[in-house]
């Protein structure tokens, strides 16, 4: 059986339908006529097609199923009551809007060798709609360790967005050929970072300028996230005063 399941942002995900023995069960307040779904067991995938979309259709929507493997010790205890675990898929979201999607309009790989390591900084900019997934690879071998991806933000008043993903390697690895990729609903493209250098003046010069760039990327991200902290700070301290008012208010009276 496989279930889907709609989640507006701020909200708790509600199903929208499951399918089961090629039979799908609408549920109550979705429109049947609207949701199409499509189930190949041999290539072991379900596609959820929703038709005339509207605004309210904008949501992340994932796919689930009951999942009976688990460990011995938990079948053993639930055997009997039919113990199942619920998994889900990471999830697409869906964006509704009269704005056309863009693809990227300027990427590069910034580079900055610290001590005995090298940090490079893949910038991403100016792309619409937010939605984007960034990797990074070695030889084609997707490089899954330290890596610290931001959150997309709003770089333009236009609404077009960008990212920027930290990729940091042991120096001995600067012969290395790595390559930031990124996937679009416009456009897939794969950089590759600059063998690092430092036989001439110039290029470290070179190598700073362009890094100085990145460290404004994370710094402006970085203004972002204490900008909700303090944001965050002030309403605990207003519902602070607010509570505060009112025992006042009560040991008054």
């Amino acid at each position: 059986v496989i279930h889907w399941y709609k989640q507006k942002e701020d909200e708790a995900p509600e199903r929208l339908l499951f399918v089961s023995r090629g039979k799908v069960t609408i549920e109550n307040g979705f429109q049947a006529n609207r949701y199409m779904v499509e189930r190949s067991s041999v290539q072991k995938r379900c596609v959820l097609t929703i038709k005339d979309v509207i605004p309210d259709d904008a949501a992340t929507y994932y796919c689930a199923y009951w999942d009976p493997h688990c460990t011995d010790i938990v079948k053993a205890l639930f055997t009997v009551i039919g113990y199942y675990n619920k998994v889900f898929g990471s999830g697409t979201k869906l964006i509704v809007s009269e704005k056309g999607s863009s693809p990227p309009a300027s990427s590069e790989i910034l580079q900055k060798k610290h001590e005995n390591q090298i940090m490079y900084v893949c910038l991403i900019e100016k792309f619409y709609p937010e939605v984007i997934r960034v990797t990074w690879t070695d030889d084609e071998k997707e490089v899954p360790d330290n890596i610290v991806k931001g959150d997309t933000w709003q770089s333009t008043k236009e609404g077009e967005y960008s990212i920027a993903s930290w990729l940091t390697v042991p120096a001995e690895n600067k012969d290395k050929k790595y390559y930031c990729k990124y996937e679009h609903e416009e456009e897939k493209a794969s950089l590759p970072a600059q063998v690092y250098s430092v036989k001439t003046a110039p290029q470290e010069e070179d190598c700073k300028t362009v890094f100085n760039r990145g460290l404004f990327c994370l710094i402006f991200i970085t203004d972002q996230l204490m900008h909700r902290t303090a944001y965050l700070l002030y309403i605990i301290l207003l519902l602070k005063s607010s509570m505060y008012y009112l025992t006042i208010l009560f040991i008054y009276r």
